[in-house]
């Protein structure tokens, strides 16, 4: 028994032997693939060269920014898992002269293949980019579009082609996030002189969930900055639209066929309206926006062309004016149809504004329009707590004749002319009917209390 307890013994000692032995070896060999990887990644550097940024000391060779060249994943900044697809990786140049546009595409193309892939745009590059659409709908979800650098449009019209309805487009994603401290800039000035330019907008997504913008800066766009179309649960904030007042049909954030949309700590300054909420567009909450120069922040123009227009719960807040054509405006078409209820503009300050606050259904855009009777209906709007100077004229109310404005309600309501001289105007109403709840400044006497008796019943047609 003893002489067994010893073989018994001996054995195991043995085994153990051999298993640390492999371990070691498996290890070992593990490093060495490693290594070689190591070796091939280095040797293919070498071959292809070192790439040289054109800021931050970038030029002139003194200052290379190096980045492998495989276009591989690499782990990110948004979490450990991140897939980093980096444009300079799929041949981008980064100049400001040569077309990065296929290497846009292609980088998009590797990442929209990974969840939660992160494409990346460095910072102290300018990458020259053509009309281009990040498009799914066979994207993996989430995907992470960080921009740092600049985006360039080309100013050749070889690039733009007839009837274009974007230079920059996400369309059918889940979950697509734009994020950085870069620059989006459409050099649009070269638009700016036509009323009908075909390039619309400098950055669109349609058809899209849950889509948050943020941090980013667009300047100088050829028409409208920022739109939205056909998207669900979408979140901007802290972020920076600039273009002079001058500029053509340059909106600012456009929304139309959306909602549940917050919009929130933003500084816009565009030539148009800072904010456009078209028909379609439900839950619609703004705050924390400065605005100016522009048009304000308007509901519409909602019917068209005889359309149909339906626009509901919109909330209008904490939002600062500043040399503003308008400042909180609902305009529509005559001849439409539809609704537009459940509007609130609350905690406004307005300076050296034109016209604080507008309803025109009236609204033309053109040297004439035709009279029509039907209208977009419109109701339950309430103004609350808005305060400042005007230029032209503190209140105008123009509501249709055969669809009166019902159910408008003012609460503190203060505006006062920043100089009395001569071409000021008292404020102004039409078939507008509703209730002011405390003594406005100016006094506005011309709100007929209670609802219209001519209020016609809506048609299936009108319904929302």
């Amino acid at each position: 028994m003893r002489c067994f307890g010893v073989l018994l013994f001996l054995v195991l000692v043995l085994l153990s032997a051999c298993s640390n032995f492999d371990g070691c070896e498996g290890k070992r060999h593990w490093r060495q693939r490693k290594a070689s990887s190591s070796m091939i990644r280095k040797k293919g550097k070498e071959k292809n060269g070192s790439r040289h940024g054109h800021g931050g000391g970038g030029r002139g060779g003194s200052g290379h920014l190096s980045h492998p060249p495989a276009p591989s994943p690499s782990p990110g900044a948004g979490s450990p898992e991140s897939a980093v697809f980096d444009v300079l990786d799929f041949g981008a140049k980064g100049d400001g002269v040569a077309d990065d546009t296929k290497a846009f595409e292609a980088a998009w193309a590797a990442a929209c293949k990974v969840a939660s892939s992160v494409m990346a745009v460095p910072p102290e590059f300018e990458f020259l980019v053509g009309p281009i659409s990040f498009s799914g709908p066979y994207c993996q979800p989430n995907i992470v579009f960080q921009l740092d650098g600049m985006i360039i449009a080309p100013t050749n019209a070889k690039y733009w082609g007839s009837g274009l309805l974007w230079w920059i487009e996400f369309t059918k994603l889940k979950g697509i996030t734009i994020r950085g401290s870069g620059v989006i800039e459409g050099r649009g000035s070269a638009w700016w002189s036509y009323a009908d330019s075909d390039v619309d907008p400098a950055l669109r997504f349609y058809g899209s969930y849950n889509v948050t913008v943020t941090g980013i800066t667009i300047q100088n766009s050829q028409q409208c900055h920022l739109k939205f179309d056909n998207c669900e649960a979408v979140q901007v904030h802290n972020i920076t639209v600039a273009s002079p007042g001058s500029s053509l049909n340059t909106d600012g954030i456009h929304l139309q066929n959306s909602r549940d949309v917050m919009i929130h700590h933003a500084n816009v300054s565009c030539g148009d309206d800072c904010v456009s909420i078209q028909t379609g567009c439900s839950n619609i909450d703004i705050h924390s926006v400065n605005c100016g120069p522009g048009h304000g922040i308007s509901v519409g123009g909602l019917g068209r062309d005889s359309s149909k227009a339906c626009v509901s719960n919109i909330t209008v807040r904490d939002v600062n004016f500043h040399g503003t054509m308008t400042g909180v405006r609902i305009k529509t078409w005559q001849g439409g149809s539809g609704a537009a209820e459940s509007i609130r503009f609350s905690n406004i300050r307005v300076s050296e504004v034109q016209t604080p606050i507008v309803i025109d259904q009236f609204y033309c855009d053109r040297s004439s329009c035709r009279n029509q009777t039907s209208a977009v209906a419109l109701s339950g709007v309430a103004y609350e707590n808005i305060k400042g100077t005007y230029t032209v004229k503190p209140v105008h109310f123009a509501c249709s004749d055969a669809s009166p404005c019902s159910d408008i309600t003012l609460t503190q309501i203060e505006l006062r002319p920043l100089q009395e001289h001569y071409h000021m105007y008292e404020p102004f109403c039409w078939q507008t009917f509703g209730e002011l709840y405390t003594p406005t400044v100016p006094p506005i006497a011309c709100l007929q209390n209670g609802k219209p008796a001519s209020n016609r019943i809506l048609s299936d047609r009108d319904l929302c």
